[in-house]
């Protein structure tokens, strides 16, 4: 049997893998784990029962899971607070704000409309570690928590929920973003309506696209894996810079006041320089992923900052993170982590720290970028092999080598297994596009030819 939780939580097609019922044990279980610790105990032996945020983006399935997962919780004698329609970094925010015990986060993502996904949030808003999913998993089916009378749990509306957010997020900039014309796309998502208020309050002008969600249109050609829109936007309005977010506002990437992309790995290269030079870059690090560009390292190193590099996935970002405390940390995605701010990516933190930068600097932001010089990067995936024999094969190894002996100091190739399937990632970055795919394609060959089912 597979393991439900995945990378970021339980995903799936909405009412064919993510059921409601489904939801709801998901949530029964998650209450007998997470109200088992002593804090929890403690407040029950008061009298006074476990509380939990549950919040989702506007996808229309998001309705009937949030219902679900409520029932599951107050059933369990979980107090809930329905934060509604809120971005991920908002609801861990709110986790760690009020004191709750735990907290839902029901959404998928940047993935399209059917799909949604569960996400669970520990005390103090910090993604729970895979031992405490493997244990929530463990408990579906069995006898739940099954309070009566007034131990049962109430479902309240989390009023407050956004100015909450807002409030904090205006209280972290270092600058504020007066006269910057910035076009906003919120992926006619979780940040349609925090995202363009928060901008506003921070002083910038603002054009606004992507912000009317209707429960089936959000990521559908717009926010941060559809940057096309946003890119035309800017050159139409003739505005600075342009900020998209994903469907739950966890992630932000840019475009220059010229259309070009600004991906994360330049932005966290933006605002680690930034920091560092205002001496508030903890030990000078910046925590980054095997996937990220060549030339984030060469720009960390040039300007003395040391980048510390984990495998993919910004929960393994965070676990470094956390566990030296560095202050910055994220994806080439766009999956940016402040930790002196927050216990997650949070897209709308970035985007106004990153415009802040601009005006604390008078710079554009291509000037800014230019702090990093990107190399060509191709990614192959080779499907249908034996990803588990890939680091024993010598032939493979021998043409990493070689590939690398070619590159020098020029270049980079990554061969990693995918995680979830029979597949051979094959990454490789050179000085120019046609090396790194003439490369890439011939060490995909190899491995196909060696490794195939």
């Amino acid at each position: 049997m597979s393991r439900l939780f995945g990378t970021d939580g339980v995903r799936g097609l909405a009412n064919r893998d993510l059921t409601a019922g489904l939801a709801l044990s998901l949530a029964q279980a998650s209450a007998s784990v997470l109200t088992s610790g002593r804090r929890a105990q403690a407040r029950l032996a008061e009298g006074r029962r476990p509380v939990a945020v549950v919040a989702r983006d506007p996808r229309i399935s998001g309705e009937f899971l949030t219902a679900a997962v409520s029932a599951g919780l107050a059933s369990s004698g979980v107090d809930v607070l329905d934060a509604g329609v809120i971005p991920t970094p908002a609801a861990a925010f709110l986790i760690a704000d009020i004191g709750a015990d735990f907290g839902v986060m029901i959404s998928a993502s940047h993935n399209a409309a059917p799909d949604n996904g569960i996400k669970i949030f520990a005390f103090g808003g910090t993604k729970l570690p895979d031992t405490v999913e493997d244990r929530i998993e463990s408990y579906i089916g069995r006898d739940t928590l099954m309070p009566i009378g007034g131990d049962v749990g109430r479902v309240r509306r989390f009023a407050d929920a956004e100015d909450r957010y807002v409030v904090h997020l205006l209280g972290t900039l270092p600058h504020r973003l007066d006269g910057i014309h910035v076009v906003l796309d919120c992926a006619h998502g979780a940040a349609a309506g925090v995202s363009p208020q928060v901008f506003t309050d921070a002083g910038a002008r603002l054009t606004v696209i992507g912000a009317d969600p209707d429960g089936l249109n959000i990521n559908d050609g717009v926010g941060s894996t559809h940057l096309d829109n946003l890119a035309k936007a800017v050159l139409e309005h003739g505005a600075d810079v342009g900020i998209a977010h994903d469907g739950d506002a966890d992630r932000c990437l840019a475009v220059d006041r010229e259309g070009n992309i600004v991906d994360g790995d330049q932005i966290m290269a933006i605002l680690a320089v930034s920091m560092a030079e205002r001496g508030v870059l903890k030990d000078r690090t910046l925590v980054a992923t095997v996937m990220s560009n060549l030339g984030l390292r060469k720009a960390m190193a040039a300007n003395d900052i040391t980048m510390v590099q984990t495998k993919v996935g910004d929960r393994y970002v965070l676990e470094e993170l956390n566990e030296h405390g560095y202050s910055l940390g994220g994806e080439q995605s766009g999956h940016v982590i402040m930790t002196k701010y927050a216990t997650t990516g949070d897209g709308i933190l970035t985007g106004l720290h990153l415009v802040a930068e601009m005006a604390r600097t008078g710079k554009t932001l291509a000037e800014l970028a230019s702090v990093m010089t990107v190399f060509p990067q191709i990614l192959v995936n080779v499907r249908g092999v034996d990803h588990r024999a890939l680091g024993s094969d010598d032939v493979i190894a021998e043409a990493v080598r070689a590939a690398e002996a070619e590159l020098g100091d020029t270049g980079r190739v990554l061969l990693r297994p995918s995680g979830t399937e029979p597949m051979v990632r094959v990454m490789v970055e050179a000085a120019d596009q046609p090396t790194a795919d003439r490369l890439a394609h011939q060490l995909a060959a190899i491995v196909l030819e060696r490794l195939a089912n």
